[in-house]
């Protein structure tokens, strides 16, 4: 729980420049949306009426849906691109519908914890796996462009260790739904890493707050930004 937390807190830098800024920049919040969907998904699986002694999972996973709920209200409030808002703002209520579907029917369909537990935490490793591969898009741009600009080293390494910690948790409580979303978290946190060491040098830091306040090419993800925010854990969860 407390690497997860670190991990939900992570984006908190790039948050902050955004509010300096005024502007998202290169900045995308889609990512962020869609980990409210995965954390709300993972409070629900960790529930006693669905799956018994698994209150730590709901209780980070509660936090860091508050968390992203801010961080998405904060992008929307300094996104100067009506496009994207109405966007994310339509990927809101979808996410929202989507949870409330799967809530509705899988507790009213089935009496017994292990459906319950099964249907649920497959949907989990589904939308987990999403998260924790939003980074391959960052990974391709730090390739192409030779640069960890947007790949935060704190990042990596809170998705690296978030996604072992939690993959050691699975095993030794025998829940495959937690094992198999966050051993590919810690491999992919770890490739992102490898990425940070080989690409460093090259990288041109410049002074972002000397720049333009101008909106950048701003393509949507799936469970992390520009900023490589899986946004878990992490950020992420379960395993966040």
């Amino acid at each position: 729980n407390v690497i997860s937390f670190l991990m939900f807190l992570a984006p908190a830098t790039a948050f902050y420049k955004i509010c300096k800024w005024r502007n998202t920049r290169g900045y995308s919040g889609f990512p962020y949306v869609m980990t409210i969907l995965n954390c709300a998904l993972w409070v629900l699986y960790g529930l006693p009426i669905v799956k018994p002694d698994s209150i730590l999972v709901s209780t980070i996973n509660g936090i860091g849906l508050g968390i992203e709920i801010i961080y998405t209200l904060i992008f929307l409030i300094f996104c100067k691109d009506s496009k994207t808002r109405l966007k994310m703002l339509g990927l809101i209520f979808l996410i929202s519908s989507f949870f409330a579907a799967v809530t509705l029917s899988t507790l009213l369909k089935f009496h017994d914890h292990k459906k319950r537990y099964t249907t649920i935490g497959t949907i989990c490793i589904i939308f987990n796996v999403f998260m924790y591969a939003s980074p391959l898009s960052i990974m391709r741009k730090v390739i192409r462009e030779k640069s960890v600009k947007y790949m935060p080293l704190y990042l990596s390494v809170a998705m690296f260790g978030n996604g072992l910690i939690w993959t050691a948790y699975g095993a030794i409580h025998f829940d495959i739904n937690l094992v198999l979303p966050n051993g590919l978290g810690a491999g992919l946190g770890a490739c992102q890493l490898l990425l940070y060491a080989v690409y460093y040098r090259t990288t041109k830091w410049g002074d972002d707050d000397q720049k333009p306040a101008v909106e950048m090419d701003d393509k949507p993800g799936v469970g992390l930004n520009d900023n490589g925010y899986p946004r878990p854990l992490g950020a992420g969860h379960d395993g966040v």
